[in-house]
């Protein structure tokens, strides 16, 4: 814990943290609700984008549970715990369910125990690792079985990986090494010119904060669904992903495809 410990900078916000704020978590720190409180006065709406796209996640994973019969996830970029993490919303549905939590933030893997929670049928489990790292991520995911169907989570991770060609075919690679009937669920910041305000903020998080975003239209972010099954209504707001209620619009697009 002490290593751990070690590799929490609470002198800079973080990402993870500012959405854990704004979601009304308390894994923050006074740097993280500073940052947070300006980025909101730069686009007031941002705050609510960390909650459409833990609502996004939350019916995309009932969804595979309840209708394509997934029984493993697979979770890269998986965030500080916060409600319905993606084992509780599945397991609810299967509780024979397996989930593998992929992270390199130190204070989510501080946290990792609170994951590990699941139900006696399934399995949890947690790996401290990058997302880059696709060959250590499937070597050590030992829980799941990988010639059976996988749901590939990415949520709010692939922002993280500047380059365009590199994130395109860390998603190819590691939809590649999954069995067909997997799934890819995939979520990401996107610039708009019916949101402006979204740029600026990003602009001002990308100066103080870590790690820095970047964002992509919304055609990019469909690229991350090539060769795949896109599942209606396709790549959309995160909010309007089969919602339970008619919700805002947010900068934050996501879909679901089929393998």
């Amino acid at each position: 814990m002490t290593d751990i410990a070690s590799r929490i900078d609470t002198s800079r916000p973080h990402t993870a943290r500012i959405w854990n704020y704004w979601t009304g978590g308390k894994d923050n720190y006074p740097v993280d609700r500073e940052a947070g409180d300006r980025i909101r006065q730069l686009h007031p709406g941002i705050g609510s984008y960390a909650k459409a796209d833990r609502l996004f996640l939350g019916r995309a994973v009932r969804y595979l549970a309840e209708e394509q019969g997934i029984r493993q996830f697979l979770d890269i970029g998986t965030d500080l715990p916060s409600a319905d993490n993606t084992h509780e919303v599945a397991q609810r549905v299967a509780p024979d369910a397996r989930v593998v939590y992929v992270d390199n933030d130190p204070l989510v893997l501080a946290h990792a125990r609170a994951l590990l929670v699941g139900t006696p049928e399934g399995r949890t489990d947690y790996l401290d690792a990058d997302l880059r790292d696709v060959d250590g991520i499937l070597a050590a995911a030992k829980t799941l079985d990988f010639s059976r169907p996988v749901a590939l989570m990415l949520l709010g991770v692939v922002i993280f990986v500047e380059d365009d060609e590199e994130s395109y075919a860390l998603v190819r690679r590691l939809m590649d090494a999954l069995a067909p009937g997997s799934h890819l669920v995939l979520s990401h910041t996107v610039t708009h010119p019916d949101m402006p305000d979204v740029d600026e903020a990003v602009a001002f998080w990308n100066e103080h904060g870590t790690p820095k975003l970047t964002q992509r239209t919304p055609a990019a972010v469909t690229r991350y669904f090539d060769g795949l099954e896109l599942l209606d209504p396709g790549v959309v707001t995160c909010s309007a992903w089969r919602p339970e209620t008619p919700a805002e619009p947010v900068a934050m697009y996501g879909g679901v495809a089929r393998k």
